[in-house]
């Protein structure tokens, strides 16, 4: 198993990230050297560079390079087994659920993947949410581990590839509802600042930058505390890592809890405020995988509804999550 090898994509590949698929194939590879075969473009697919998080199709070809004694398909060391308490949580957040798709109500707090430093996470929970399939859900898109809220799994590899061509295409609307510390002037409008990774003294940072990759996110605001806070309504239009984040900062209002990137001004005094992030991933609207419109919400997490209450926002007021949600303008 020294040499060049040539692989092709199975059907029930498709859909995976190009990196999971190579640990899954290659499982006693290491995570640094995958980054690095991809980085300095040693893996092909289809004979061009390939980015990480590609999704692949049945049929595709990868060139793997010279891998030493480690062999193909050799299996996934298996994961940790889901706890019983685990399970029943995620199965009580299942949002909907039909033979091609499953949304839930991701918790606060909950990894989606796997990393450094980061042993409990749910990709490695999904086989509680198997019910009668063959096989457990995959992922098809992410949430930030701090951010709660609707995320959707498909069910099977034709709904994970059909689900990941529509997170790419930008057809799915997704609605995130936030508490800011300030208020948004103007009250609605396009937030347009290209992002860009960035080391830092604390690890990568997302920030802005002109060479970057094209951010677009709407907001609203519904209700304001004075100057204090403001429930907002974001829009992403466009699906970088840290965008609503990071954009909220570029308007002067921080959300609340994020010290990554609001620093001290992303706090409030007050016992009834947690220090957690309040970013909810409240709703999202897609084509269903089978034909139609997949439309879900998510109730908000305890926290930010101790914080609404604390502040004096009416949960009820904003009944209709998609209705107004975009806003026009730009900053």
């Amino acid at each position: 198993m020294g040499g060049v090898q040539i692989l092709t994509i199975k059907a029930d590949e498709a859909g995976l990230r190009l990196d999971r698929w190579l640990r899954k194939r290659f499982p006693d590879v290491g995570h640094g050297r995958v980054q690095k075969w991809l980085r300095t473009g040693q893996v092909r697919l289809d004979g061009r560079r390939a980015k990480a998080g590609v999704r692949l199709t049945a049929g595709q070809k990868v060139r793997v390079p010279p891998v030493g004694d480690v062999a193909p398909g050799k299996p996934t060391p298996s994961k940790p087994a889901v706890s019983d308490a685990d399970a029943r949580d995620l199965k009580s957040r299942v949002l909907y659920r039909d033979d091609h798709v499953i949304v839930i109500d991701k918790p606060a707090g909950l990894a989606v993947q796997g990393g450094p430093g980061i042993r409990r996470h749910l990709d490695a929970m999904l086989s509680a949410l198997r019910f009668d399939a063959d096989q457990p859900p995959r992922l098809v898109h992410r949430l930030d581990r701090d951010t709660s809220g609707v995320l959707v799994l498909a069910r099977t590899a034709e709904a994970a590839s059909k689900l990941a061509a529509v997170f790419r295409s930008k057809d799915a609307q997704k609605i995130y509802w936030a508490v800011v510390v300030g208020v948004p002037r103007p009250a609605e409008g396009v937030v347009d600042l290209a992002l860009a990774k960035k080391p830092g003294r604390w690890g990568e940072r997302v920030g802005t930058h002109d060479d970057g990759k094209q951010a677009t996110t709407t907001y609203r605001v519904i209700e304001r505390a004075g100057r204090e806070a403001a429930w907002v309504v974001f829009e992403p239009l466009t699906g970088r890592t840290h965008q609503i984040r990071v954009h909220a900062v570029a308007l002067g209002t921080p959300i609340l809890g994020d010290g990554k990137y609001g620093g001290c001004a992303a706090f409030l005094e007050g016992e009834s405020i947690a220090k957690k992030l309040h970013l909810h991933a409240r709703a999202i609207r897609m084509p269903h995988p089978a034909g139609g419109t997949l439309e879900a919400e998510a109730p908000m997490p305890p926290h930010m509804r101790a914080t609404f209450e604390a502040l004096g926002f009416d949960e009820g007021s904003r009944s209709d999550a998609f209705h107004g949600a975009a806003a026009p303008g730009n900053l």
